[in-house]
């Protein structure tokens, strides 16, 4: 499996302009003999763009978001995980959403994002509340994420112990939090045994200073891409054979006592 990462500005509120950088991008990666392009979060709209605009964007999973990035994959025969905004018919809601689309143009499956940051998430979005089927291509096992959800380590484990190979991450981290891809992401891929791919912006956009440093990160934590604070498609080959090499050497994963993690109310001690 080869990933590719784009590191790039925002453009916010223009879904047209954020389409047309996308299939650039996703020609690039699918040139090079890439698999998958992941995108940062709310790729196609921008993310700190305010309560009023995200609702205006949002669209369903199948909607015209949808179907543009499906061409896009079709045509530059790459899968393609973006992030956008998206409606619920059902109850009117917005989330902040993710959706892998094949290279033949099929939508394979959507995440919405579980734990939501601060202020603009919570004024934004609705949080979802499960975590993401795992999603099948080319016999890999694919769990999404997004953002803050990679800096839960109960979310990752999960994955893992779902039989997950990866999770992918689209992001829209900023300074001061340069700790998360430097140390957390490492820290998910390499106590799990698996691999993280995690896609972020640069530059800013509504007071937001992006602070890049993309990464794909191998299941022993080790870089295998990196960006740093340029616009950048990053790359990498991803082996699976690593994922079993590495839980040997580091069982994490078979060591797990669950019952000792139980939170018990501690019994007051009874003295004669």
């Amino acid at each position: 499996m080869k990933i590719a990462c784009m590191q790039i500005r925002p453009l916010s509120s223009d879904v047209t302009g954020n389409l047309e950088r996308l299939e650039t991008f996703a020609t690039r990666a699918g040139a090079t003999g890439c698999d998958i392009l992941v995108t940062p979060e709310m790729y196609v709209t921008g993310y700190n763009i305010g309560a009023t605009e995200v609702r205006r964007l949002a669209q369903p999973d199948d909607g015209f978001i949808a179907d543009q990035v499906s061409r896009i994959a079709t045509r530059t025969g790459i899968a393609i995980l973006y992030g956008y905004p998206e409606i619920c018919a059902k109850t009117d809601a917005v989330f902040n959403s993710v959706q892998l689309i094949s290279a033949s143009g099929t939508r394979l499956g959507g995440y919405r994002k579980t734990h939501l940051y601060g202020a603009v998430d919570a004024q934004q979005f609705r949080a979802g509340d499960t975590r993401s089927a795992l999603l099948k291509m080319n016999g890999w096992k694919i769990a999404l994420a997004i953002c803050y959800d990679i800096e839960f380590p109960e979310l990752a484990r999960a994955y893992a112990r779902d039989g997950a190979d990866i999770i992918l991450t689209p992001t829209a981290n900023m300074a001061p939090y340069d700790g998360v891809a430097k140390r957390l992401v490492p820290a998910r891929a390499e106590e799990n045994g698996i691999f993280v791919a995690y896609a972020n912006y640069i530059g800013r956009e509504g007071g937001f200073d992006y602070n890049g440093l993309s990464c794909i990160c191998g299941p022993d934590g080790t870089d295998r891409a990196r960006g740093g604070d340029e616009e950048v498609l990053i790359q990498a080959v991803l082996e699976r054979s690593e994922i079993e090499l590495n839980r040997k050497n580091a069982p994490y994963l078979m060591n797990i006592r669950s019952e000792i993690y139980v939170e018990k109310r501690a019994e007051a001690s009874q003295h004669d």
